[in-house]
């Protein structure tokens, strides 16, 4: 399947909205799930997150403030995500600036989670060394004690991160290696595009 700048819409945001809703008609397990790869200093790190949300401010994620990517973000506020939906020949890189959301969002967020995921947002100690699988169990049976019967408030420590976007790259598989590949890149307000080489 080949990939040609009349297929693609002027605003790389509906083109995205496109492409997500081809990835879940399409059957793909977890098509949220988007590589995130951060740097401090010098020296890139990247994991899996889950999105959460996306529109015209952004893209959102959750995280653990204390977490390594919440401390490489702080300190670098910049981020590049991939989406890669292998099903469909397709990946998708947006490259932007990063700022934590609204804490009345996180909050409303954090109310939607799974009980296990609240208990386990207050347990954990997101990227610290831990001692065992045990001292884990250990700190989510205290936290399911100190919350017995009662609602999870949001631990202080725990939100989300938008990632706005200042560019994206939609790449589509062709044969030989010789892929589409179009950049849209944010211009003085405005969104240009371009081909690029496979």
């Amino acid at each position: 399947m080949s990939l040609r700048r009349g297929d693609l819409n002027p605003d790389p945001l509906r083109q995205f909205e496109r492409w997500y809703a081809d990835a879940e008609g399409a059957g793909i397990a977890m098509p949220e799930a988007m590589a995130l790869a951060t740097v401090e200093a010098g020296a890139p790190s990247v994991r899996t997150v889950l999105l959460k949300r996306f529109d015209e401010e952004g893209y959102v994620f959750h995280t653990g403030y204390g977490s390594r990517k919440a401390r490489e973000l702080d300190a670098n506020p910049s981020a590049a995500l991939l989406f890669h939906w292998a099903a469909l020949g397709r990946q998708v890189r947006i490259e932007g600036d990063v700022g934590r959301i609204a804490e009345a969002e996180s909050e409303a967020y954090f109310r939607t989670r799974p009980r296990g995921s609240q208990i386990g947002a207050w347990a954990s100690r997101q990227s610290e060394p831990l001692e065992s699988r045990e001292a884990l169990e250990a700190a989510v049976g205290e936290v399911e004690r100190r919350f017995a019967g009662k609602e999870i408030p949001r631990p202080p420590h725990w939100g989300g991160y938008v990632v706005h976007p200042r560019s994206y790259e939609f790449w589509q598989h062709c044969d030989d290696r010789l892929h589409d590949r179009f950049r849209y890149r944010l211009v003085t307000h405005a969104w240009e595009l371009e081909r690029l080489f496979p």
